[in-house]
């Protein structure tokens, strides 16, 4: 009787703990429910997501991170850092593009976060090597913001929600996230590596140079190619004897293309002689980055053979290096087979615009170029006056103010409106 007794006491206990469970279930899944509704009311349901954020069950709180990314916009961005402080992957994945939606709204459509596959706790994400979002440098980022996802580069539970933030910080330019986006660079994973690379490449500050230079002998060529432009795009000077090394040693064509193309960046007299030999390789790229060094080194003994270069060249990429080569060494000429001339109108071409435009910008940091580009404008086609306004916006200084502001009264309103833009990067960055 006894035995009997307790039996039923534990089978009811049981039953009991079975059907709290059950209960329990269904909340959750009312909850969860309820934040995918949520997403419907807009910037009012956001109050409403709060508790959800740090909900007890992982659906609710997955369903309350895609509904704040759903509904977008500022008012999102409180409840997102707390969402990457989540000890899920996906979650904290979710919540790293919705900030930089934030940021760069339109850019969720093509985030990580869409190639999310789930299976238990396993999460994989499809990364691809396009990757060229980045938000205009007048754009403010909240300092908790970049704070946020330097903890998830850093310390996110799991590879790909670390190489995800690595992402995002080169996107907002999260210079203060630096020492996250170095110690990422450590990583044993391949991808995260990769966009702490491509992100320092973005947030473009010199100091972080030498922390790229032990990449630079790689056995993933890709880890490789993309340390080695890094170390040209910071101009981490110090570095040029392993650039060097590494163009010996090149054992595809593309660490040899990216070595010389950054030895051409570093743009020091003791690689003269190879800029020299480049110009007749058989090689497009190899030519295009012997021109540019030339052109760094500004040595007037090299007129002469680039301009045969500039004459003889059929290669597109190629003659506009020796465009800007000739520019650099001082010939200003604006007529209309001038290699001046012939990198402004370059920018009305898509397919080349990509090569023309930062060559501007780098040439544009001379008040002199500037100054020849000018009278220019007011005959510029549609598509150059949007580009030079880059131009102006990122290399100009306050000479370039009136003819901003010229633009921006502009007929066309594609114009008119990318001339806005363009005067407020400047504003910010003038002193």
């Amino acid at each position: 009787m006894k035995l009997t007794t307790a039996f039923l006491f534990v089978f009811g206990i049981v039953a009991l703990g079975q059907i709290a469970s059950g209960q329990d279930q269904g909340d959750a899944k009312t909850r969860a429910r309820t934040a995918h509704d949520l997403a419907k009311q807009g910037a009012d349901g956001i109050p409403k997501l709060l508790p959800y954020t740090t909900d007890v069950d992982l659906n609710v709180r997955l369903e309350t991170v895609k509904a704040l990314d759903d509904i977008g916009g500022p008012k999102t961005l409180d409840a997102l850092v707390t969402m990457t402080k989540d000890n899920d992957p996906e979650i904290q994945m979710r919540a790293t593009d919705g900030l930089v939606n934030i940021y760069l709204p339109g850019s969720i459509k093509s985030g990580i976060s869409g190639t999310l596959q789930r299976a238990g706790n396993a999460v994989k994400a499809k990364f691809t090597d396009t990757n060229d979002l980045i938000i205009d440098s007048f754009v403010e980022v909240r300092p908790e913001v970049i704070a946020a996802l330097g903890r998830l580069a850093s310390g996110g539970a799991s590879l790909e929600s670390r190489a995800n933030a690595c992402r995002a910080l080169g996107i907002l330019r999260g210079k203060d996230a630096e020492p996250q986006l170095t110690e990422a660079l450590h990583s044993k994973d391949n991808q995260t590596i990769y966009e702490a690379l491509i992100a320092l490449q973005k947030i473009r500050d010199p100091a972080a140079g030498p922390s790229v230079a032990f990449l630079l002998r790689d056995l993933e060529e890709r880890i490789q190619v993309a340390a080695i432009e890094t170390t040209g795009l910071l101009r981490n000077r110090e570095a040029a004897p392993q650039l060097r090394d590494a163009l010996d040693r090149a054992r595809s064509p593309k660490v040899k293309r990216a070595a010389i193309s950054s030895l051409a960046m570093l743009g020091d007299p003791a690689d003269h002689a190879v800029f020299v030999q480049s110009l007749s390789d058989k090689d497009d790229a190899i030519r295009a980055s012997g021109a540019e060094g030339l052109g760094r080194l500004k040595d007037q003994s090299d007129k002469p053979a680039l301009e045969k270069a500039f004459n003889s060249e059929h290669g597109m990429g190629p003659r506009l290096s020796v465009a800007f080569a000739l520019v650099s060494l001082g010939n200003l000429e604006a007529g209309q087979f001038s290699p001046l001339k012939y990198l402004i109108n370059t920018l009305n071409l898509k397919t080349y615009r990509g090569i023309a435009l930062p060559f501007l910008t780098e040439l544009a940091r001379d008040l002199p170029v500037r100054q020849a580009i000018y009278p220019l404008l007011p005959s510029a086609t549609k598509d150059e006056k949007i580009q030079l306004g880059t131009v102006m916006a990122r290399s100009g200084d306050r000479d370039s103010l009136p003819y901003l502001e010229a633009l921006q009264m502009d007929v066309d309103t594609e114009v008119a409106t990318e001339s806005i833009r363009s005067l407020r990067t400047l504003r910010a960055r003038l002193p």
